[in-house]
C-alpha cells in the first residue's frame, strides 16, 4: 500500500505517528485541483444585528401636550342658566324713578316710580363627534394608549376651549357677547406716554416701562372705575386685574426704591388679584385669539352694592348622547352650550388698550 514520505518524516524527526497513509487516495488525484477561489456569496440578506425592535422600549408614561388654561371664568365666574332647551335669557333689569316737590299740607306734587327693561341673551349649542373602530383601539392598546377614553379626554377638551373663547368674545351674528367685546362696555383707555417714547410697558420682549409708570396706567383704570360708579366702588373692594401673561411681566419693573408694581398694587389695593390670559394678548401666530389692536388690560369690580357684575354663563356641560354601535366601531355624539359672558353691570369695568 501507498504511504507519503512525509509521514516518515515525522516519525523520524518529531516521533509522530499516524494511521493515515497520505493526504488523498491516488485515485483521488486525477483531475483534481484544490480550490482557492473567494467565498460564495450569501444567500440571505447581510445584516449587522438582531431586529430594532428588540431593543426598543415604550415608556408607559404618555406626554401630553399642553395648551393654553381656560382662564375666562376664573376672571369672571362661572354660573348655569336654563337648560340645553333654553334659546333666549331674559335678564329683569328695574330702575327706580322719582321727583320732589316742595312740602305743602295741601300739595299732591312729587312721583316715584320704576322703569324696568328685559335685556335678552341668545345661547349657542355646538358639539363634538367621537369615533373609534375596534382594530384601532386593539392596536392603540398595543403602545398601552387606552385611545378610546383619549378621545374622550380629546372632546372635553375641545368642547371647553370653544366654551373658554365664547366667555371672551361671544358669538357672531347671535345676542351672544364675551367679556372682552360687550357693546355695553366702555371705551378703553389708552396709556399714557412713557419715558422711553412710546406707550408701551413692553418693547421687543424688554420692559421700558419705568414702575411708577406701569402703576400709573393701572391707577388710571381704576379712576375710571371710579368714575363710571359715581362713587360705588372703592379701592377696598374685590377686584380682578386681568391682561395677558407677557404684559404681566411689567408689574416686576421695580423704581429706584427697589418697590415694584405688584408691591404698590399690594399696598393700595388689598383686595385685588390678578389674572393673566393669553385673549388679553396682541394677534400673532403663536396667539391667533388675541387682540389685534395690541395687548389689552381690564380692571373688574366683581361686585358693586352686592350685585354681581357679570359672569360667565353656560346651559349644558358636556351632554353625552348614546353611544352608537355599527358593525365594527362606535361613535358618540358630545354637546354644550353658551350664553357668552353676561356683563349686568359695565360701569364696573374698564380697560386700556396698548400696553
Amino acid at each position: 500500500m501507498y504511504r507519503n514520505p512525509d509521514f516518515d518524516m515525522l516519525e523520524d524527526a518529531w516521533g509522530i505517528h499516524t494511521s493515515a497513509v497520505d493526504y488523498v487516495k491516488p485515485e483521488w488525484k486525477q483531475n483534481f485541483r484544490l480550490a482557492m477561489d473567494a467565498q460564495p456569496t450569501l444567500i440571505t440578506t447581510p445584516n449587522s444585528g438582531i431586529p430594532a425592535f428588540l431593543t426598543t422600549i415604550i415608556d408607559p408614561q404618555i406626554l401630553k401636550v399642553l395648551l393654553a388654561p381656560n382662564k375666562a371664568a376664573t376672571i369672571f365666574g362661572e354660573v348655569k342658566k336654563g337648560t340645553w332647551l333654553d334659546q333666549t335669557a331674559m335678564f329683569p333689569l328695574v330702575e327706580r324713578t322719582g321727583e320732589i316737590s316742595s312740602y305743602g299740607d295741601f300739595a299732591e306734587n312729587g312721583h316715584t316710580g320704576i322703569n324696568f327693561d328685559f335685556p335678552q341673551r341668545q345661547a349657542y349649542l355646538y358639539q363634538t363627534i367621537v369615533e373609534y373602530g375596534e382594530l384601532e383601539m386593539e392596536r392603540a392598546g398595543l403602545a398601552r394608549i387606552a385611545w378610546a377614553a383619549a378621545l374622550d379626554e380629546a372632546a372635553v377638551v375641545v368642547l371647553n376651549k370653544f366654551q373658554n373663547y365664547s366667555y371672551f368674545f361671544g358669538i357672531q351674528g347671535l345676542q351672544n357677547y364675551g367679556l372682552l367685546n360687550d357693546p355695553y362696555l366702555s371705551a378703553s383707555l389708552t396709556p399714557a406716554l412713557k419715558a422711553y417714547g412710546n406707550n408701551k410697558w413692553i418693547t421687543n420682549g424688554v420692559i421700558t416701562a419705568q414702575a411708577n409708570e406701569v402703576y400709573l396706567d393701572i391707577e388710571g383704570l381704576f379712576f375710571q372705575v371710579v368714575s363710571q360708579s359715581n362713587g360705588l366702588v372703592t379701592q377696598e373692594d374685590r377686584l380682578v386685574l386681568a391682561m395677558s401673561p407677557g404684559s404681566a411681566v411689567a408689574l416686576t419693573a421695580t423704581n429706584s426704591f427697589n418697590v415694584n408694581v405688584n408691591d404698590l398694587l399690594k399696598k393700595n389695593f388689598p383686595n385685588l388679584r390678578i389674572e393673566t390670559a393669553v385673549q388679553y394678548g396682541q394677534t400673532s401666530a403663536s396667539n391667533p385669539q388675541g387682540i389685534a389692536a395690541g395687548n389689552f388690560v381690564q380692571l373688574i369690580a366683581e361686585s358693586v352694592e352686592g350685585q354681581d357684575t357679570g359672569y360667565c354663563a353656560f346651559n349644558e356641560k358636556l351632554r353625552n348622547h348614546p353611544i352608537i354601535r355599527a358593525m365594527s366601531s362606535f361613535k358618540q355624539k358630545k354637546t354644550q352650550g353658551t350664553w357668552g359672558a353676561i356683563v349686568r353691570q359695565p360701569f364696573a369695568i374698564a380697560s386700556m388698550l396698548g400696553v
